[in-house]
């Protein structure tokens, strides 16, 4: 009898970790074929969900949906491995904002928010972190590896001569430059953020909640063997402690409604922070907090850089 617990716990423990394994890979591994993205997990059917709760999501590389309207420049930038950004000049600019887009995102993403940042009179650099639209690379650390790729794009604007950066990013994106700015103290003009993570195992831990599924002990283990398989330690990425770090002045945003970061998450990132700081908090936004809310947003950015 003991025999046989001891070989069914083991073989429970091998399948829980087997899985976890699979969902970590899955989570940080873009695909190469033509799949469709996993829906939404509201939109998922009770089968779909527990489909995906075992197998893991389907997740093929971002990449283009569009193109900027205005003329455009596709630069390469080295890095953890080689970037592509498209460059929108401006005949007469106040600066230039770097932009970096969110988890299984990429640069065209962003077109509508960076079309907001040249009417303010920047030049504007759009980026796609590995393993996104133009850049090289097959997967994601979210986050972790990218903060390294932040500090490279900074270093090239810096090499063009530029004075006046800011830094902008959503989500991952944003939790990228926080790293980023705690690690190399990136002498950025100011930094804008959209919805960052205050953890990544919080964040992993909503996105099982989003599938009504327990977050234990799956969230912890799908943050454990995601780490190995990139290459750090998963339960240490902690935009809430990078915040400390920043000094510069920092616009926040946050959607209320968002289901994948919390407010608490977002007070003590706002509290962390070391230099001149707001925070705009959008009562009837969820985690983008710019689709269905741009006039405001514009305002808010003009605002803040207007003072900045």
């Amino acid at each position: 009898m003991k025999r046989k617990i001891l070989y069914s716990t083991l073989f429970v423990l091998i399948l829980i970790n087997a899985v976890a394994y699979r969902h970590a890979y899955m989570f940080t591994h873009f695909s190469k074929d033509e799949v469709q993205r996993t829906k939404d997990p509201k939109e998922l059917s009770t089968l779909e969900k527990a489909k995906t709760l075992f197998m893991g999501i389907n997740n093929p590389r971002p990449r283009h949906k569009q193109l900027p309207d205005s003329v455009f420049e596709t630069v390469i930038i080295k890095s953890t491995v080689q970037l592509e950004g498209w460059l929108l000049d401006h005949h007469n600019p106040k600066g230039m904002v770097i932009m970096f887009h969110g988890y299984a995102g990429e640069k065209s993403s962003l077109l509508g928010r960076a079309d907001e940042f040249f009417r303010l009179g920047y030049k504007v650099l759009l980026i796609d972190f590995m393993g996104s639209g133009g850049s090289e690379g097959s997967s994601t650390s979210i986050g972790f590896k990218e903060a390294e790729q932040v500090r490279d794009c900074f270093n090239y604007v810096v090499s063009l001569g530029e004075k006046n950066i800011v830094l902008f990013g959503t989500s991952m994106g944003a939790a990228a430059i926080l790293k980023a700015m705690d690690d190399y103290s990136l002498n950025a003009a100011s930094i804008i953020l959209e919805c960052p993570f205050g953890s990544l195992y919080k964040t992993v831990k909503a996105r099982f909640r989003l599938m009504n599924a327990p977050t234990f002990p799956m969230a912890g283990l799908l943050c454990f063997w995601g780490g190995v398989q990139n290459g750090y330690w998963a339960f240490s990425h902690n935009p809430v402690d990078y915040a400390k770090g920043v000094t510069v002045p920092t616009l926040l945003l946050f959607g209320a409604l968002d289901n994948r970061v919390s407010v608490q998450e977002t007070k003590m990132i706002f509290e962390n922070l070391k230099g001149e700081k707001t925070l705009k908090v959008y009562p009837s936004e969820g985690h983008d907090v710019f689709s269905d809310n741009e006039i405001i947003w514009a305002k808010d950015v003009a605002d803040f850089l207007m003072i900045h």
